[in-house]
């Protein structure tokens, strides 16, 4: 390249990261307000929801409990060195359901082990080679799954976390690409069918059986490998023999498994006009109700599927000005002044904008999409979200840490 051309080629660039920074500018001002936002320190990468609190994946390398309902940070995990990219639960008592434990997972490639009581540290384990994913919990047999950035899944034994940290149980190492996201269920025979999706759009499904002996092992069979995606998978949901996923393919696909398991006519790919990084069905929720809710772009998306082969978008909310990250349903509970359970849900979205946003069902019902599905076209940018608060709680990330939470769950 000459040197004319490449200090034209900068020219563009730099123009078009003006252009980028003023529409990042009018969108953050113009959706402040929007969903009643919490704003973090960093940006949720991944959340989940226990009664009125949510428990995020903090990218200021932390874990926070923060109350749904006042906005209020009410716990803060320190400890990891990285963003925290994924959390799961487990039980302190075992079989209690009391899901005691937190464990999280983070780029510094490690997972640790928390009492939520306490907010004490019960262990760290040098878990991966690269980025910790995504962590997946089947309580009934004792076994955390961990996948990476390595292109490993591994498996760990839970028994007697109390005292010793998770113990290697087996792995996987059949995929040739990141895997993303991980998705499993405990089967009445004491097996384990888990699903594994990689940045390629690779879903592979396992049976695992534990093997006796004096340090359980769990011995993995890959059952099938499926390609209805053409690229990343961002998100995986197992349910009622039905696989949801979402992809960078810009689409969310339903896909019944074991083949055949369905008794009604599939769902047909739901296609969007940018990449899907999150799916929530709220057939598979508290709500039982017929309707997916998807996130494209900084974009909720609400559709009917009552009729499964003929899905309708009922509405749209311009939610966040950076990438939507994940959603999750909240079942507000209150009493009323005559002791009545008062009961509303809400759809919880979080974002690359470093926000927590909260919005009634009702209010994305009654949304309505400018132009036809498929047509619609969301205002997407993709800024660095800047700091907030207070500057001593900031947590600085390195340009390469930067440059990866810009891009989370782009193609690589």
């Amino acid at each position: 390249m000459s040197e004319i051309t490449a200090d034209h080629s900068y020219l563009l660039r730099s123009a078009a990261e003006l252009e980028l920074t003023e529409a990042r500018r009018q969108k953050a001002e113009r959706t402040k307000s929007l969903g009643s936002p919490i704003q973090l320190t960093g940006n949720a990468i991944d959340i989940q929801i226990r009664g009125n609190y949510a428990w995020i994946a903090e990218s200021a390398h932390v874990a926070k409990k923060i109350d749904l309902e006042t906005g209020k940070t009410l716990q803060i995990y320190r400890g990891h060195h990285a963003p925290v990219t994924c959390l799961a639960f487990y039980d302190r008592t075992p079989n209690s359901g009391d899901e005691k434990l937190l464990i999280t997972g983070s780029w510094d490639k490690t997972i640790k082990i928390w009492d939520t009581n306490t907010k004490g540290l019960i262990s760290t384990t040098a878990a991966h080679d690269d980025f910790v994913k995504t962590l997946l919990v089947v309580p009934s047999v004792k076994l955390l799954v961990s996948s990476s950035s390595d292109k490993i899944v591994k498996f760990w034994d839970l028994t007697d976390v109390l005292e010793k940290p998770p113990q290697p149980a087996g792995s996987v190492s059949a995929h040739s690409r990141p895997v993303e996201c991980i998705a499993g269920i405990a089967n009445a025979d004491g097996t384990v069918t888990l699903f594994t999706a990689d940045t390629m759009g690779v879903l592979k499904v396992w049976k695992l059986e534990r093997e006796g002996g004096p340090r359980p092992r769990w011995r993995s069979t890959l059952q099938d490998t499926l390609n209805h995606h053409r690229t990343r998978i961002t998100e995986i949901i197992y349910d009622a023999g039905d696989i949801w996923t979402a992809s960078s393919d810009e689409t969310v696909q339903v896909v019944p498994y074991p083949p055949g398991s369905s008794g009604q006519k599939p769902i047909p790919p739901l296609t969007h006009p940018l990449p899907v990084r999150a799916i929530l069905p709220l057939a598979l929720s508290d709500l039982e109700e017929p309707y997916i809710v998807t996130g494209y772009g900084d974009v909720i998306r609400l559709y009917d599927v009552s009729t499964p082969s003929e899905p309708e978008v009922l509405g749209e909310i311009d939610a966040h000005w950076h990438d939507v990250t994940a959603l999750r349903l909240w079942v507000q509970k209150s009493r009323t002044d005559d002791g009545r359970t008062r009961i509303e849900p809400w759809i919880i979205s979080t974002s690359l904008d470093g926000t927590i946003r909260r919005w009634r069902f009702s209010e994305l019902h009654d949304s309505k999409p400018d132009n036809p599905a498929g047509q619609s076209k969301a205002t997407v940018i993709a800024p660095t979200p800047q700091p907030s608060g207070n500057a001593k709680d900031q947590v600085e990330i390195t340009e390469e840490e930067e440059r990866e939470l810009a891009e989370l769950m782009e193609e690589d």
